[in-house]
């Protein structure tokens, strides 16, 4: 589930997404709770997981119960329901509590099948572009930048080409994010369709990104080539994580 379940996360990721599926026999004693039933679910996943963990710290945010351990990796736990259409529901607690739709297994499938046909580029994209959210502070999901990777590459001219072209994929890609329209408030996720909303304005920060990685081009392209001025546009748009 998540970034990782795509495939799509970084070196030095700070959590983990895990669903934990349940038997359809729980559902039915916290569903018939008369006020909110997914608080007690929720409190009596943390209570069992505190049992096992005792020594770490357990926490939660209204959807899912969190555990970080010693190494600073937090695993976000979801206790699930599965459905017969594959999907799961699984407990907000918000507002009175609600039971929510999850499915991630399209969007597994649907990213995978179409890196396989761009060479590897999709997933590859989605990294880099985990650097620079990483580096510029972007307030955008994971799974939207999967969004937008996803719709973007399929129309890119040099999607099946080698990592030659990066330079010119992540400088059209910057582009596009920066051109996404500022009053959207949900994208459709790949494979399943379910919304994906944005958190934050981000269509500054990617064309900031976008005039540096022109810039950086630029570089690449005098004689003789400016590779070390070159690097540093890159690494004011990725970090030290890209290019090597």
């Amino acid at each position: 589930m998540g970034s990782y379940g795509r495939n799509t996360a970084i070196a030095g990721l700070s959590d983990l997404d895990m669903v934990f599926e349940l038997p359809a026999t729980i559902y039915h004693q916290y569903n018939d709770y008369l006020g909110n039933g997914q608080s007690a679910l929720l409190q009596a996943v943390r209570a069992s997981m505190e049992r096992t963990y005792s020594t770490s710290h357990i926490g939660g945010d209204g959807q899912v119960v969190a555990v970080k351990f010693r190494d600073d990796i937090t695993f976000e736990v979801v206790p699930v329901f599965e459905n017969t259409s594959g999907s799961y529901i699984h407990p907000d607690s918000n507002q009175g509590g609600s039971w929510k739709t999850t499915n991630p297994r399209p969007e597994i499938q649907a990213i995978r099948e179409r890196n396989r046909a761009c060479n590897d580029n999709l997933v590859n994209l989605c990294r880099m572009m985990r650097a620079w959210r990483r580096k510029w502070n972007v307030p955008i999901g994971g799974l939207l930048i999967d969004t937008l990777a996803y719709q973007f590459i399929d129309d890119w001219d040099s999607r099946d080409k080698s990592y030659f072209y990066y330079d010119w994929m992540c400088r059209d890609f910057l582009s596009y994010v920066a051109r996404q329209d500022k009053d959207q408030v949900y994208w459709r996720a790949p494979g399943s369709g379910q919304y994906v909303r944005r958190r934050g304005a981000f269509e500054a920060k990617a064309r900031k990104c976008y005039h540096l990685a022109l810039q950086a081009i630029a570089h690449e392209s005098q004689t003789p080539k400016q590779e070390w001025s070159a690097k540093q546009r890159w690494r004011e748009i990725f970090g030290s994580s890209f290019p090597d």
